[in-house]
Parts: C-alpha cells; sequence; structure tokens
C-alpha cells in the first residue's frame, strides 16, 4: 500500500473511532522517571477520557484539498515546514506555522519546539550570520524560532561567556535574552548551576531572570530529540522535594523554576490522556508554600493549561477553578492570561478570553490579570 493512501485509510479508522485525540499526540515517553514513577516527557496534546472533545478531535478525517493531513501531529507539521524552508526560506516557513496555529489552535501544543528546530536549522544553513538569520519575521509560536537560534549560536561558540552579552545587544529584547536562556543549557550540557552562571554574565537583574526564564523552560521541557538536552531531574531527587530544584536556587531565580516546573509534572503525569491531571498540578503545587514558590508553580498550571488546551478556553478555565483556595485560583488565571497574550499579541487577546470564560470568580480574575475593567459586559 503507498504512504499516503494507508495514512488517508488510518485517519478515516481513527475518525470512525473516535481515537481523535490520538492523533494529535506525539507521545514517545523518555526513561526516566518522576516522583509519582511516570514516564519522562515527551510532547503531545489534549483530550482524553473526561475532556471535552478539542478542536483537533472535532476535525474530519479525511486530508484537505491542499493535500495536508486533516489533523496534524508534531512529526508531520515539523516535516512539512522543514521542507518548505529548505526550499524556501524561513520566512515561508514561518509565515505558514503562523497560518496552521490560528486557524487550528491545538497545534499550538507543540508549534514552539517545530519553531525552535526552523532556528536551529537556519543558523546552520546561513552559516553562524546571526543578523540573516533573524531578519525574517520570527514571533510566531511565542518567538520559538528566535530561541532556537540563540540556542544554535551559543552551542557553536567557542566563547558562550563573551558572546552570550552580543547576540542580543543593542536592543537586549525580552524575547532574544529569553532564547539566550535556552542555550545556556546546551552549552551547560543540562547542568543548572553552570547555566545560572552564565545568566549571570548579564549586568541587570532584569536581564538576568529573563534569561533564568529560558534556563527553566528548557530544563523542565526539553528539546526530547536531542541527546545533549534530555532533562536532568533525577527521580530521586523529585522524590524528596517534588519541585526540585527550585528551593535551592538563588532568590532571583526561582520564580522562573517554581513557574516552568508544572510542564515536567504535566508532561510525565500523560496530560494528554488524562485531563485531570491539571487540577492535580495545583494540588501538587503547594508542596513550595513553604519556599513561597505556590504562587508562581499555579501560575504556570494556568499558562501551561492555556497552552495545552488553546482550543477550549472556558474548560481550561474550569481547571483553574477547582482549585481549593482563592489565591491559587487567582494565580492560575493569571498564567491563562499570561500564555492567552503571549500567543495572541494584539491587544484585544485578553479581552477575548475573559469574554470565554463562564465561570463568574474565574472571569473577574481574568479581567484583572488583562487589566480590564470588571464592570465590563
Amino acid at each position: 500500500m503507498q504512504p499516503r493512501a494507508f495514512a488517508i485509510l488510518t485517519a478515516l479508522l481513527l475518525g470512525v473511532l473516535g481515537l481523535g485525540s490520538l492523533a494529535v499526540t506525539d507521545w514517545t515517553p523518555a526513561a526516566g522517571t518522576s516522583a509519582a514513577g511516570s514516564a519522562t516527557p515527551g510532547t503531545a496534546g489534549a483530550g482524553g477520557s473526561g475532556a471535552p472533545p478539542s478542536g483537533a478531535q472535532q476535525a474530519g478525517a479525511t486530508a484537505t484539498p491542499t493535500g495536508d493531513p486533516a489533523v496534524w501531529t508534531r512529526s508531520t507539521l515539523r516535516n512539512k515546514l522543514m521542507a518548505e524552508m529548505e526550499a524556501t526560506d524561513p520566512g515561508v516557513a514561518l509565515a505558514d506555522l503562523d497560518k496552521i496555529t490560528k486557524a487550528q489552535p491545538y497545534t499550538v501544543r507543540f508549534c514552539h519546539p517545530i519553531a525552535h528546530e526552523l532556528g536551529h536549522q537556519a543558523v546552520k544553513r546561513y552559516n553562524t550570520d546571526f543578523q540573516k538569520v533573524i531578519s525574517f519575521p520570527h514571533e510566531t509560536c511565542a518567538a520559538g524560532y528566535l530561541h532556537g537560534a540563540v540556542e544554535e549560536m551559543l552551542n557553536a561558540s567557542a566563547q558562550p561567556e563573551v558572546d552570550l552579552l552580543k547576540l542580543c545587544a543593542p536592543k537586549n529584547s525580552g524575547p532574544c535574552i529569553h532564547g539566550v536562556g535556552h542555550g545556556t543549557m546546551f552549552v551547560a550540557k543540562q547542568d543548572v548551576a553552570k547555566a545560572r552562571d552564565l545568566c549571570n554574565k548579564f549586568t541587570t537583574d532584569q536581564n538576568r531572570i529573563r534569561c533564568s526564564e529560558g534556563l527553566f523552560m528548557q530544563l523542565f521541557g526539553p528539546d526530547e530529540e536531542d541527546e545533549k538536552a534530555k532533562a536532568n531531574l533525577p527521580a530521586d531527587k523529585l522524590a524528596q522535594d517534588p519541585l526540585y530544584p527550585c528551593k535551592d536556587q538563588p532568590s532571583l531565580f526561582q520564580s522562573a523554576c517554581y513557574f516552568y516546573a508544572p510542564t515536567f509534572y504535566l508532561s510525565s503525569h500523560d496530560y494528554p490522556n488524562h485531563p485531570e491531571v491539571y487540577g492535580e498540578a495545583l494540588k501538587w503545587c503547594l508542596n513550595g508554600k513553604a519556599s513561597g514558590g505556590a504562587v508562581d508553580c499555579s501560575r504556570g498550571v494556568g499558562s501551561r493549561t492555556m497552552k495545552y488546551n488553546l482550543d477550549r478556553e472556558d474548560w481550561a478555565a474550569q481547571q483553574c477553578a477547582t482549585a481549593a483556595d482563592g489565591w491559587q485560583r487567582k494565580a492560575c488565571a493569571e498564567g491563562l492570561v499570561s500564555y492567552y497574550t503571549v500567543n495572541y499579541t494584539d491587544g484585544g487577546a485578553a479581552g477575548r478570553l475573559c469574554a470565554k470564560i463562564t465561570d463568574k470568580e474565574m472571569q473577574g480574575y481574568c479581567r484583572s490579570a488583562g487589566g480590564l475593567s470588571a464592570s465590563l459586559d
């Protein structure tokens, strides 16, 4: 059977059997384990038992007139875009990625790592001409292309401790320095202390914090396809401290660590097939109360919940509403707004999100987080 015919037949069978959630899940467990003994993270979508159907699950099962699959997986979308970039340039691939993620929001779950790969490949293609690499519009998927480009530049540098201060100059934009943070983990081979020392090369606390955000995003949500970027979170350490290594970080770096820690928790607890894990993650965040990290952790849960369920905003808000305490529901809502406005950068994004939330308390927290009037209809 020809591969294309086989793919279409498989898609039809999945549609009939109602297994659309598997079609959008790119889940390949790694070897390590979390505190609960689950497999370490892969990359995936949402859905599973007890969850309302996502946009991907509602999609038809036949190929589109353009020949694209009706339901994208990380691998099919990645292969399409890498081929486009090879045939044209990064700008064409990124524009197509932006179009696809806006038309089919479930693809946002895996668009950021794909954009990372495009950035890595662009640096190789243009022989480390960084200005050429970033000359293409690169804000789609939370600037993942820029992050990947900076990672590759630092990884190829003979003096990363010097070059990291030059890459983003003179603008030193937040997304670029965030990308440097990702790159520090490549240079340090996932050694947090060494990567932290590189972030400390920046001369202002603001830029050190921005760098730390990329550092911990890379730690808890690594590019698992890259053998040099595997998560370095030993099961015995997690058993002793579920939020390891956050409480051990200097105060300037703790907030980012707690914020991104839920990325690992959710992926290592198979969130695509267990939607109840979002509420459980909020309870897990309470492990950070003694060290002051529970609020940042709860914001992180909200952010990841929105990222993985961008096509069902009200359902995402309902997960935040399961928290027992108001402060945690509020923090989770702040995370929802945070990711939504990073993904949709126009000025009306927060208002659109809040209008879709039916729970009045959560809607109020959303409006507060988005700087909106609580009296708006």
